[in-house]
C-alpha cells in the first residue's frame, strides 16, 4: 500500500511548510513518507487519492483559511442542504425507498450536531413513520416493507432527536419486544429481519433499540434462543460479537471475513451497552490487537481514516473510526472522577494524550470533507458530491475530535442499561488548528445522538409501568 499510518499517539513534525501567514505541517503537505515498493491497483488509487487531497490539506485550494491552513466549517451551507434533504426528493430517489428513516437521521442528526433545534419537524415525522410501524414489531422502509433491525434503528433514533411524547408513543413496544425475540438466534447473535442475515449490526441496533426503548429482556418460552440457553434478549450476545474479532484485532461483520470499521463501531457500542466498557470491552475483545488496527486506520498525510486494510480513506470513517476512539479509551482506563481544577482547566499548555491523530482527522474533514460550493453537505473525499449520509458522519466524527468523553461513573448492575454517566467537554490540549465558533455540538459516544436526548427517550420509558 502506498502510503503509511499515522502513530498510535498524536503526530507534530517539526518541519513546517509556511506560506504567507499560513503554517501548514509538512505531514500534510507531501507524500506518504514510508511507501510500498509493490505497485498494485491499490496503491496507484491511494497515489490518485494523496495527489487529490494536497492541494486542499495544504490550504491553496480554497479561498480563505486560517493560520493553520484550515477553513472554516460553513455551517449554512450545510444547514441549508440538510433542511432540502428532508423535503421532497428528485425521482432518482426512488431507488432509495427502503432507506427512508436512514435519511431522517442523517439529516436530523446532522442539524443537532450544527446547532439546529430539529422539534419542529415532530409531527411531519410521526405522521410519516407511524405507517411504517409493522403489527409484527419493528418498522420498514417504508409503508408495506418487511421490519428491519437496521430501518427501526434509523427511527427509533429519529423520533429520539425530535423528542416529545408524540414521539415516543409512536411506538408499539409489545410487538416491538416480540419481534426482537424472534430475531434473536440460538447462537447468540441477531438477525437483521426475519429470515435475513445475522451480523454485528443487528446485535448494536438491538442493543440499542432495547436500551433506549427499555424493552424487557426476558425471552417467552417459545423463543429458538431460549431452547439453546438464552434467557434474555441479551444473553450471549457479547460471545457472539468475541467471534467477530479477527486476526487483525479489527472486527468484522460475522465470524470469518473481513474486518470493517463500521463494524468495529457496531461492536464497542454493543459492548458498552451489555455493561460498562471498561468491564465488558477487555472480557470480549483483544483491546491491544485492536487499538492497533484502529490506529493503522489513520492515513499520512490525508490525516482521515479508511475503513478496511489498504482501502482509501472516506469522510464516513470520520465517524465509523473515529466514533470508536471515546469507547475504546474507556475501556482502557475506565471510570474516574476528574478533580474539579482539572475540569475548569482549559489551557491547551498540556501536550495531547489522545489515541489518534486529532488535529489529523479535523484537518481532513474541514479542508477535504466539505462541499465548498453554494450545495453545501459533507462528502468522502474531494471528488465525491455531498450527501445526507457523509454529512451526518463526518459531522459525528468531527464532534469526536473536538471533545473528549469521559466515563465518570459506572453501573453498579450490568442490567442497568442506563446507568452509566459520562461527561464531556471541550479537547482543548495541544495546538487548536479550528477556529472556536466552527466547534460542533456533542453526540453521545454509544448512541450517536446528542445525550440528552438519549437520556429523555430513556427516562420516558423506565418511568412507564410494563407495555
Amino acid at each position: 500500500m502506498a502510503t503509511a499510518q499515522l502513530p498510535l499517539h498524536a503526530m507534530e513534525p517539526a518541519s513546517q511548510v509556511d506560506s504567507g501567514d499560513m503554517s501548514v505541517p509538512s505531514l500534510f503537505t507531501t507524500g506518504p513518507p514510508i511507501r510500498d515498493a509493490l505497485e498494485t491497483e491499490s496503491s496507484l488509487l491511494q497515489d490518485e487519492t494523496i495527489d487529490e487531497c494536497l492541494p486542499f490539506l495544504s490550504g491553496q485550494a480554497h479561498d480563505h483559511v486560517n493560520a493553520h491552513g484550515v477553513p472554516r466549517l460553513y455551517r449554512d451551507r450545510h444547514v441549508r442542504f440538510l433542511h432540502k434533504q428532508l423535503g421532497t426528493l428528485p425521482p432518482m430517489f426512488k431507488s432509495a425507498d427502503p432507506s427512508r428513516p436512514w435519511i431522517f437521521y442523517w439529516c436530523l442528526a446532522g442539524l443537532t450536531l450544527l446547532g439546529e433545534d430539529v422539534e419542529s419537524y415532530r409531527s411531519r415525522l410521526v405522521e410519516t413513520v407511524r405507517p411504517m410501524q409493522n403489527e409484527t414489531g419493528g418498522f420498514g422502509g417504508g409503508f408495506g416493507q418487511t421490519s428491519h433491525l437496521a430501518t427501526t434503528y434509523a427511527t427509533v433514533l429519529s423520533l429520539a432527536l425530535v423528542g416529545g411524547e408524540d414521539a415516543f408513543e409512536v411506538v408499539d413496544r409489545r410487538s416491538m419486544w416480540k419481534w426482537l425475540c424472534s430475531l434473536k438466534q440460538p447462537d447468540g447473535g441477531f438477525q437483521m429481519a426475519a429470515g435475513g442475515e445475522e451480523d454485528v449490526r443487528g446485535a448494536y441496533c438491538a442493543a440499542v433499540i432495547i436500551s433506549l426503548l427499555n424493552i424487557p429482556l426476558s425471552l417467552p418460552p417459545d423463543s429458538p434462543a431460549r431452547a439453546a440457553g438464552h434467557t434474555g434478549l441479551l444473553s450471549g450476545l457479547g460471545e457472539w460479537v468475541r467471534r467477530c474479532q479477527t486476526y487483525e484485532g479489527g472486527v468484522s461483520a460475522k465470524p470469518g471475513v473481513e474486518a470493517h470499521g463500521a463494524y468495529v463501531f457496531c461492536a464497542l457500542g454493543c459492548l458498552s451497552i451489555l455493561d460498562s466498557p471498561h468491564r465488558s470491552v477487555p472480557r470480549y475483545l483483544n483491546v491491544a490487537r485492536l487499538a492497533s488496527w484502529l490506529s493503522a486506520r489513520q492515513y499520512a498525510p490525508e490525516g482521515g481514516f479508511s475503513g478496511r486494510t489498504n482501502k482509501l480513506v472516506d469522510g464516513c470513517y470520520s465517524h465509523w473510526v473515529g466514533g470508536c476512539w471515546p469507547l475504546l479509551e474507556a475501556s482502557l482506563k475506565g471510570p474516574g472522577k476528574r478533580p474539579a481544577a482539572q475540569t475548569a482547566d482549559r489551557s491547551p499548555s498540556q501536550a495531547d494524550d489522545s489515541l489518534f491523530d486529532r488535529n489529523g482527522l479535523i484537518r481532513y474533514i474541514l479542508c477535504c470533507g466539505q462541499d465548498l460550493s453554494k450545495r453545501g453537505g459533507l462528502r468522502d473525499k474531494p471528488s465525491k458530491y455531498s450527501d445526507a449520509y457523509h454529512s451526518c458522519y463526518v459531522l459525528s466524527g468531527l464532534s469526536s475530535a473536538q471533545h473528549k468523553w469521559e466515563l465518570v461513573e459506572a453501573r453498579t448492575d450490568e442490567f442497568a442499561l442506563d446507568g452509566d454517566k459520562w461527561i464531556v467537554s471541550p479537547h482543548v490540549k495541544g495546538e487548536q488548528i479550528f477556529d472556536e465558533q466552527d466547534r460542533v455540538c456533542v453526540t453521545h459516544p454509544v448512541y450517536t445522538i446528542p445525550p440528552h436526548k438519549a437520556e429523555a427517550c430513556q427516562q420516558y420509558f423506565i418511568s412507564k409501568e410494563g407495555f
